[in-house]
């Protein structure tokens, strides 16, 4: 089975050619090149890219360029305005795009969060629809994400980050946890599935982290494997550890069986987004 990164943010260095629409977290490119070269280094097969909205807002021709140039490597996400008037439009291109395999829906101010809004309501449909993962990025929000997911039992929704928020710097902070029982909770939805990436980030011991493994545990236990998929969130985590500390505690962990690690580390991957 290979080992699959369910979320990583490829971007190319700021310039004329493809300016930035915001900033980056620490590193000044993460280029297709250089993200292959960081998992090559430490047996990582195949990666989800997220195309970058704080880098590319809702425009994912970067990952798609990463994508024509790795087929094997890569899939795209990418990040859609449900504002948009034409969100429909958007999620039926999208779906008939080479490589891509899902879209992303992000709560935050200044974007639709309220679980009745029209356009988070077509967004969800189509997705539905078009057969299509959401990527909900709603941490610091799980009540609305939980309403979100009870209003759309149709849609497969994946839950970005454990739907915690995580610290892109340290301090990591003491009640880093503290929404795990909102997530579990959410285990009692058929249609929903969580990608259990950044966790390293929320380590208040330090690497190998291991005084997360007790909160990762309760996670898979509650959700199963299959419905669970680990990334390290390469690279808004880049101001917290490296690449390879992001993998190895997950791809040498004893806590888990080969079987169970297979599934964690890749085979749900492949069957979430149809790879």
């Amino acid at each position: 089975m290979p080992i699959i990164d369910v979320q990583v943010h490829p971007y190319e260095r700021n310039s004329p050619a493809r300016p930035w629409a915001g900033s980056a977290h620490g590193l000044e490119s993460a280029s297709g090149d250089e993200m292959v070269a960081a998992m090559d280094s430490v047996g990582v097969d195949k990666a989800i890219m997220v195309s970058s909205f704080n880098v590319y807002r809702y425009d994912p021709s970067y990952a798609l360029s990463v994508y024509a140039a790795y087929p094997d490597r890569f899939r795209v996400v990418t990040p859609v305005d449900a504002s948009d008037p034409a969100i429909d439009d958007v999620v039926a291109r999208w779906k008939a795009t080479h490589g891509a395999v899902g879209i992303r829906i992000i709560l935050r101010e200044g974007m639709p969060m309220d679980p009745t809004d029209p356009g988070l309501t077509r967004a969800f449909a189509a997705a539905a629809r078009h057969g299509l993962p959401v990527n909900l990025l709603c941490w610091g929000r799980l009540d609305l994400g939980a309403e979100i997911v009870r209003r759309h039992p149709d849609t497969v929704i994946v839950i970005d980050h454990l739907g915690m928020l995580q610290p892109a710097k340290p301090p990591v902070p003491e009640d880093v946890w503290a929404d795990l029982p909102k997530l579990l909770a959410l285990a009692a939805y058929p249609n929903v599935r969580v990608k259990v990436s950044g966790a390293c980030t929320m380590s208040l011991a330090g690497y190998p982290y291991d005084d997360i493994w007790e909160k990762v545990l309760r996670v898979l236990d509650a959700f199963g494997v299959d419905r669970c998929m680990w990334g390290t969130d390469w690279t808004r985590t880049s101001g917290m550890l490296t690449y390879e500390q992001g993998v190895a505690p997950f791809r040498d962990t004893t806590r888990l069986s080969e079987g169970d690690k297979a599934k964690l580390m890749g085979g749900t991957v492949e069957e979430v987004y149809g790879w």
